[in-house]
């Protein structure tokens, strides 16, 4: 590595530990320098050496810090990646990246202002069953798609204790906390759609805020892709389902990462991002005769480190990130709508 890149991070909740602070401290190009810790310092157990600041602003004052992960509540991220810009750091900024496209345009406007970078982080591209997803389409196996659902089920009926997602702060309920995840997937792999339609749904006793959508998008050739979230889901649909004029493709959300991560496992295990063997997703091909030809296909590891890596070479040796600004803007713009 030419340099590593010295990086603060905004929170060391479970989004810092889980998402952000084994990636960072693991890839050689960067060095995890500061977190922000308000109350109970607990980062240098894990990693020694690292600074804990007690305010935002502190922080964003320390000349050595070049990149500042924003992992804090949803309506907290306009402000302070703009903040951030303005004291010259480079910013990453988790899901979704601001409440309304038009604060998106205003910070990506003032970032080039500024010779500074912004990354949206996403790193559910990266999730082993999105990437099999992405390989099956390309592949051209299925002919031309027709009609593709992505899901997302939980079931989790108890209002959380998160109050930044349940109560009607900017950006909070479940269309804001899931929906980027669905509409990034769709979006990456099929484009800005032609038009679309939502549905949200506030199902749970006493829920502030939606627990339930789904989006319809329509593309050019008659495809319609459908993203469906809901809170109460006691039996999980299959995740992904994609039909096309030649065959279908089936698959359950296996991407192991997370549940590792949260267990405890390091990224250099072995095993880190291997999906179970029994998760392999069903392809079937119709043949001209009009019988199915069933197969089983294994997904490549998920990695989330492949985002981390699209950083570094964005930053060092001026690579596209591929997570651009225009389909961070559509994104927003179909989910304020």
């Amino acid at each position: 590595m030419e340099k590593a890149i010295v990086t603060g991070l905004l929170a060391f909740g479970m989004s810092g530990k889980v998402f952000h602070a084994p990636f960072i401290d693991g890839h050689p190009g960067f060095k995890f320098h500061a977190v922000l810790e308000r109350n109970q310092k607990k980062a240098a157990a894990d990693y020694p050496g690292v600074k804990s600041y007690a305010t935002f602003e502190e922080l964003i004052a320390d000349q050595e810090i070049e990149l500042v992960i924003v992992n804090t509540p949803n309506f907290t991220h306009a402000d302070y990646t703009r903040k951030c810009l303005q004291a010259g750091k480079h910013v990453l900024v988790e899901k979704p990246f601001t409440a309304t496209s038009a604060e998106a345009k205003e910070l990506f406007e003032l970032a080039r202002t500024l010779g500074r970078k912004i990354f949206v982080y996403h790193n559910r591209r990266w999730d082993s069953d999105c990437t099999a997803i992405q390989k099956v389409v390309e592949s051209g196996q299925l002919g031309q798609l027709n009609e593709v659902h992505y899901r997302y089920d939980r079931y989790r009926s108890a209002i959380g204790p998160k109050t930044f997602k349940e109560e009607p702060h900017p950006a909070s309920g479940l269309m804001y906390d899931l929906g980027p995840h669905l509409l990034d997937q769709a979006i990456s792999l099929f484009g800005k759609p032609l038009s679309f339609n939502k549905v949200l749904g506030k199902h749970r006793k006493n829920t502030q805020v939606d627990d339930y959508f789904m989006i319809h998008l329509t593309y050019p050739n008659d495809l319609n892709v459908f993203l469906t979230a809901s809170l109460l889901v006691a039996d999980p649909q299959k995740a992904f389902v994609l039909h096309g004029a030649k065959g279908s493709y089936v698959k359950g959300r296996s991407d192991v990462q997370e549940e590792q991560l949260l267990k405890g496992m390091k990224i250099s295990n072995p095993a880190f991002g291997i999906e179970s063997p029994d998760s392999k997703g069903r392809l079937t091909i119709m043949d001209q005769q009009g019988k199915p030809h069933v197969s089983y296909i294994d997904s490549d590891n998920g990695n989330y480190m492949g985002l981390f890596e699209a950083v570094y070479q964005s930053l060092i040796n001026d690579k596209a990130y591929p997570i651009t600004e225009e389909q961070i803007i559509t994104q927003l713009e179909i989910l304020e709508a």
